[in-house]
């Protein structure tokens, strides 16, 4: 390349950089004021960087096949801001490249037309009704990262508001809570601040006032002690799974809903949002929201069994330690998992084969599963073996998978790469159920083997975090409606 040429191509990368500051603003404004939500193709558009906004165009290019620039973009976000639109999330992203597609040249008058249902109802109340209150019983790698996701959501119409922590101890150790909070190995820092208030035994993150609550068990804890009715509590601990355990949480004052986080046992719902989060009624007090590996194998089990139908198959998960291992060698109840977390691969048990057909029924009986822990602190992966019903080929199921991934109502739970260069740590924070490993596809007429990784903390986290809008009356207008 000559001197011109490359001056031309570092010019046109800072005029995207400016483009980029300037829409940063904007798109804060659509989130707080209009409580508009926007995301390019499911990435997420709010307190982002500049840098982040345009790897995520980047992204575009790679999955869709189609350019799409701030360029593009920007005019899209300033109309936006002009249309006074109700609340609702808007992929930015695929209004883009339908603009494009359309040939049009008027963005207003295409947005309109877009976003018909929401221009000029800013007044409207399309996200639900009054704010919910939300307890996190336990604030160990699920609690903490939970508490992130809904600060972070806070100034959105979110509607969830984090009211309080319940946690063991006698009240000593708020400065450790908050440090926990503030720093992770795996996940970074706090985006924001967070303060300790000892007079009040809370905890401020971004503004907001979290109590923190010691109690060893619910029996100990009146909520409205400290202002909190009718809230929801998110069961972190794991110690109860059953509705005689979790049913403890209600006899609590200020309790009108529990939701668990772990599989749970008996007759309690086991919900993959996406999938049967519709069945939740207003009458369902006890709610699980299965495990993370039954979040990130049931949304693509549901996506192949629909197209292709699924005989039988095997799960084989790739999941990185838990705190429930050792760290060396000690004694533990279960099989192999007292042996080093951090220096074995531990071959253990996973119900997330029997598990799925509690969200999918129609794959009873035709799952089985086995689980190896890996020393990695973060990210697993599920291998699916199956047999189909229909004979495919690599490139087809690929594009299929991709499609749905893209544009059907399964987009905020299946992701989908196309790298021969990631590794799990790629996919640390990433905010769906799974994501599709295409190069790793086999496909063989009827056999077919998928590699589905998942961020294990935080995109089950984000599973969670759904399930507690939908439990809330939270309805997210998604536009463009999806396929």
């Amino acid at each position: 390349m000559s001197q011109e040429q490359l001056d031309t191509v570092f010019q046109e990368w800072q005029d995207n950089e400016a483009r980029a500051e300037e829409m940063i603003p904007l798109l804060g404004k659509l989130y707080r004021q209009y409580n508009v939500i926007p995301s390019l193709f499911g990435r997420s558009l709010i307190n982002r960087s500049v840098t982040r906004i345009l790897k995520n165009h980047r992204y575009v290019r790679k999955v869709e096949g189609t350019e799409l620039s701030v360029a593009d973009t920007l005019p899209m976000v300033k109309t936006m801001v002009e249309l006074d639109l109700g609340p609702a999330h808007i992929d930015i992203g695929r209004l883009g490249v339908a603009f494009k597609k359309s040939g049009e040249s008027d963005v207003r008058a295409f947005l309109e037309r877009e976003l018909s249902d929401i221009v000029g109802r800013h007044d409207s109340s399309g996200m639900g009704g009054e704010p919910q209150d939300v307890v996190l019983y336990g604030f160990g790698r699920i609690g903490r990262i939970l508490a992130r996701i809904l600060i972070e959501k806070a100034g959105g119409g979110n509607l969830l508001r984090l009211r309080a922590i319940v946690v063991r101890g006698s009240g000593d150790d708020l400065e450790k809570r908050a440090s926990l909070l503030r720093r992770d190995s795996v996940h970074g820092p706090f985006a924001g601040s967070i303060d300790v208030d000892h007079d009040n035994q809370a905890l401020i993150a971004n503004g907001h006032v979290i109590r923190v609550i010691y109690a060893n068990s619910p029996a100990e804890v009146d909520y409205t002690a400290y202002g909190i009715d009718n809230a929801i509590v998110v069961d972190n601990t794991g110690k109860w799974r059953d509705r005689e355990g979790l049913s403890q949480h209600l006899e609590s004052k200020g309790v009108a809903k529990v939701l668990l986080t772990a599989p749970g046992k008996g007759d309690l719902k086991n919900i993959v949002h996406g999938i049967n989060h519709e069945s939740i009624g207003d009458d369902d007090r006890l709610v699980s929201a299965a495990s993370c590996t039954t979040n990130a194998i049931v949304p693509v089990l549901k996506a192949l069994n629909d197209e292709f139908g699924i005989v039988h198959g095997h799960v084989e998960t790739v999941h990185s330690y838990t705190n429930d291992q050792n760290l060396i060698d000690n004694y533990h109840k279960g099989d192999r998992r007292g042996r080093s977390a951090p220096l074995n691969m531990v071959l253990t048990e996973t119900g997330a084969a029997k598990a799925v057909a509690k969200a999918l029924p129609e794959l009873s009986g035709k799952l089985t599963g086995n689980a190896i822990r890996v020393p990695t602190p973060n990210v697993s992966m599920a291998i699916l073996n199956l047999s189909l019903s229909r004979a495919t080929d690599r490139d087809s199921l690929n594009d299929y998978l991709r499609q749905m991934a893209l544009h059907s109502p399964m987009h905020k739970q299946i992701d989908y790469v196309d790298s021969p260069e990631v590794v799990s740590s790629d996919f640390v924070g990433n905010r769906h159920a799974g994501v599709v490993d295409a190069k790793a596809t086999i496909a063989d007429g009827k056999q077919a083997v998928l590699y589905v990784w998942y961020d294990n903390e935080f995109g089950y986290s984000c599973q969670v975090v759904r399930i507690l809008q939908y439990m809330s009356n939270v309805r997210h207008r998604y536009l463009p409606a999806t396929r």
